[in-house]
């Protein structure tokens, strides 16, 4: 499935080193991305709680947090089908370096734009990532399973950048956005390639 969706406009693809070691440290992958997984419906309610009024905002991360959580349930299955048992969360030096692109200060609204965008990336690059798993693992449940939450994730990244939209001028998001573009390739490439890490 090649179309917009799933192209997704990163500025820097993952390095191929990623997953030609990936693959051989699955269960550190897994681990890594039931905490993800968990972390982005921890994100979704978050902003409910921030943002009540907002209908749009409410109605649709409600549906994403279900799906999310629903994501986690579905990563621990495929665990503990191969014998992996969950462990501890591990620091997530990506999510922490993304996060600091975000301005801070300014409106409650600029800080809505702000979140939404930065949950825009963190889906996108989700996604990458699943779809290098989904074109590259040998293990074809894994494959599938990958394909498929690669879809969902890449119409996770388009949500955000809709209601960012919704709540604030189109041409500033589209011009903040690609800042963060710019941002999130020049922190790609000075992270350490961790095959043991989702992102």
């Amino acid at each position: 499935m090649e179309n917009e969706k799933t192209t997704l406009g990163l500025n820097l693809p993952t390095d191929p080193r990623w997953i030609n070691i990936a693959e051989k440290q699955i269960a550190d992958i897994l681990i890594d991305h039931a905490f993800c997984e968990q972390k982005a419906a921890t994100s979704g309610i978050t902003l409910i709680v921030q943002y009540p009024e907002k209908t749009e905002l409410v109605e649709t991360m409600t549906a994403l947090v279900t799906e999310e959580w629903g994501h986690f349930k579905a990563v621990l299955n495929k665990m503990k089908d191969r014998g992996i048992k969950l462990g501890k969360a591990r620091k997530d030096e990506y999510v922490a370096a993304v996060n600091k692109i975000m301005k801070s200060g300014g409106s409650r609204q600029q800080q809505l734009t702000e979140k939404l965008l930065l949950n825009a990336l963190i889906e996108a690059r989700s996604a990458e990532r699943f779809k290098l798993l989904w074109k590259n693992i040998k293990d074809p449940d894994l494959a599938q399973f990958y394909h498929e939450l690669m879809v969902s994730e890449a119409g996770h990244y388009h949500t955000f950048l809709e209601l960012a939209k919704l709540y604030d001028d189109s041409d500033y998001v589209n011009e903040r956005w690609r800042e963060f573009l710019i941002a999130e390739a020049e922190i790609m490439k000075g992270l350490e390639i961790r095959p043991d890490r989702m992102h």
